[in-house]
């Protein structure tokens, strides 16, 4: 890089919050205070702020993705994934909508006491979440959902069949847009040297805005890797953001790959339609596993035996004949008028694609390999 800006942003009150001043966990001296223009490990210099999150804050440099993870975050297992797939000798075309990784280093905090996992990605577009509100009423077309998941799957599948690995955390924010053409990563950089971004200085740190990404039609492509695991069958331990989690996860049961599919079916959703499918919230507003599982039982009806008897969590909320017993009522959702978007024949594939996805009893999930030749999926394909 051959320059850096020095002045010409706004500043921001420094009682405002700012990104991920906002998480609810936010500590500041768990965070790297990233300056633009700051250069890590003697060749990556940052110019411009992606985004933040609760674990890591995304920058980007002349051109990667530089992922800065808070101090508390570990990338063992990250790294151990990345360096599983790379031992794969494999021609899976799954592959190439996976995000890889580059290079992975530590970065000192400027405080002395501390170190930071870096890890440096291939530049990517946006995520589907930050597309969503630039689109018609904030939601995908079929062709676009069904372009999105035939990559989501296929990666799905090398990932199960092949490298013998479970995303465990596929939800619309960890799908980002491959980059056509890398000309918007040189106007990325430039917008922020004409017009650098609002940031918020403190005494020990500053806090930028995050820059927005153009679209960049680009293939879509899994990222994420922070909380898969190596093996495909009975795993243990809970996983998944609170309305994407398989009903297994929530009862305590061990879980495998299916879990993933379970995720798919969530995601689509989450793309189509306006809203999540499940709230998983109680009156209250708080996160509830007995609403959530009524919500859940609303749209599959009620579990079959076998199911409810492979966790002792079941007598909580249903009797020994199966019948729900929890506190929370079970809505009256049909899930076929919630979905008004599609008529006549392609509302019934539709929504028959998608029970082949959420179903209780994960061995009755459809594989990754299936539903890549479903035939809503396969729509509009071979013409």
């Amino acid at each position: 890089m051959s320059h850096t800006v020095s002045s010409g942003w706004d500043n921001i009150d420094p009682f405002s919050l700012v990104e991920e001043e906002a998480i609810p966990t936010y500590k500041p001296e768990r965070f790297y205070p990233v300056h633009i223009g700051e250069v890590f490990n003697r060749r990556y210099q940052v110019v411009g702020k992606l985004g933040y999150g609760s674990t890591a804050t995304n920058r980007d440099h002349c051109y990667v993705a530089l992922k800065v993870y808070i101090t508390s975050t570990s990338t063992t297992q990250e790294i151990t994934i990345y360096n599983h797939l790379k031992t794969i000798k494999s021609s899976h075309a799954g592959q190439s909508c996976l995000r890889g990784l580059g290079d992975k280093f530590q970065a000192p905090n400027p405080d002395g006491y501390r170190n930071h996992n870096c890890l440096v990605h291939p530049p990517l577009g946006m995520s589907l979440d930050q597309l969503l509100p630039l689109l018609p009423d904030r939601i995908m077309s079929c062709a676009m959902v069904r372009t999105t998941m035939r990559n989501i799957l296929a990666a799905l599948d090398f990932l199960h069949t092949e490298a013998r690995v479970i995303h465990t955390d596929i939800q619309p924010n960890h799908i980002l847009l491959g980059i056509k053409d890398h000309t918007i990563l040189s106007k990325f950089e430039e917008a922020e040297f004409d017009a650098p971004v609002p940031r918020k200085t403190l005494e020990n740190r500053t806090v930028h805005l995050s820059r927005s990404f153009p679209i960049s039609y680009g293939t879509p492509i899994l990222c994420d890797l922070g909380e898969a695991r190596l093996g495909t069958d009975n795993q243990q331990g809970d996983i998944m953001p609170d309305v994407y989690r398989a009903p297994e996860v929530i009862l305590n049961m061990s879980w495998d790959y299916k879990v993933n599919i379970w995720n798919v079916g969530m995601a689509i959703w989450d793309l189509f339609e306006q809203g999540h499918l499940f709230r998983a919230r109680n009156p209250e507003g708080r996160l509830d596993d007995g609403h959530l599982l009524a919500e859940i039982q609303d749209v599959l009806g009620s579990p079959p035996s076998q199911f409810l008897a492979r966790s002792e969590r079941s007598e909580q909320f249903w009797d020994k004949d199966g019948h729900w017993k929890g506190q929370a009522p079970i809505p009256n959702h049909n899930l076929e008028a919630r979905e008004e978007r599609l008529e006549n024949d392609e509302k019934k594939d539709f929504l028959r694609f998608l029970r082949r996805m959420l179903c209780w009893l994960p061995e009755e999930r459809a594989t990754a390999k299936e539903l890549l030749f479903d035939p809503w999926l396969m729509r509009g394909l071979f013409k």
